[in-house]
């Protein structure tokens, strides 16, 4: 006897559900299944990698170091190495120490050719010119007076000096002062004592 909330087949036969039924899918269809979801997660996997990998390429990132802020009772200097580590190019859009905005016409900047690989001196060549020279490295080198946003390519090492920095005094030696670049998307600081000119 059949009652009705049973399933019947074409020829009036109970049938068993799905789930409750002895025979599972064959062989070839649940190959099919695990190699289509393989594939699938495969691919995101991929995309993800493939994603994650060319945004860092792309991502802007600014590597200071050296940095030095010097001071006595009659002069102000700051210096830095500024290189850029990331897969694009790099605008400046000003140069804070201890939070004041430095004026570009005292920002001197030498685009180097060459590895900075020694220490950042204080220079005793009044930096009020248009150009500059300034020993790095062992030699003079032409560093340029800034006069608008400075750009620093992708790859490229900068030595960056600042004639009197806005709020450094000869009282300030001694005391830890915070260096900050600002481009369009962030702000990278460094800290450093400031140092008394000999």
């Amino acid at each position: 006897m059949v009652y009705p909330y049973q399933q019947v087949n074409f020829y009036g036969e109970k049938m068993k559900g799905f789930l409750k039924s002895k025979r599972g899918l064959s062989t070839v269809v649940t190959t099919l299944i695990i190699l289509v979801v393989s594939v699938l997660l495969a691919t995101v996997v991929t995309y993800y990698a493939i994603n994650i990998t060319t945004t860092r390429l792309e991502s802007e990132d600014l590597k200071i170091t050296k940095v030095h802020i010097w001071a006595n009772s009659s002069e102000a200097q700051a210096a830095f190495v500024l290189t850029n580590v990331g897969g694009r190019d790099v605008l400046l859009d000003k140069i804070t120490v201890r939070d004041q905005s430095s004026a570009w016409t005292s920002v001197f900047y030498w685009e180097a050719n060459v590895t900075v690989s020694t220490d950042l001196a204080v220079t005793s060549d009044p930096l009020n010119a248009s150009t500059a020279t300034i020993t790095v490295q062992g030699s003079g080198r032409t560093f340029t007076q800034a006069s608008d946003d400075i750009a620093v390519a992708s790859g490229a090492t900068m030595v960056i000096y600042i004639d009197s920095p806005d709020s450094i005094t000869v009282s300030d030696i001694g005391v830890t002062t915070r260096l900050t670049i600002h481009s369009a998307n962030a702000m990278y600081s460094k800290e450093c004592n400031v140092e008394y000119i000999s």
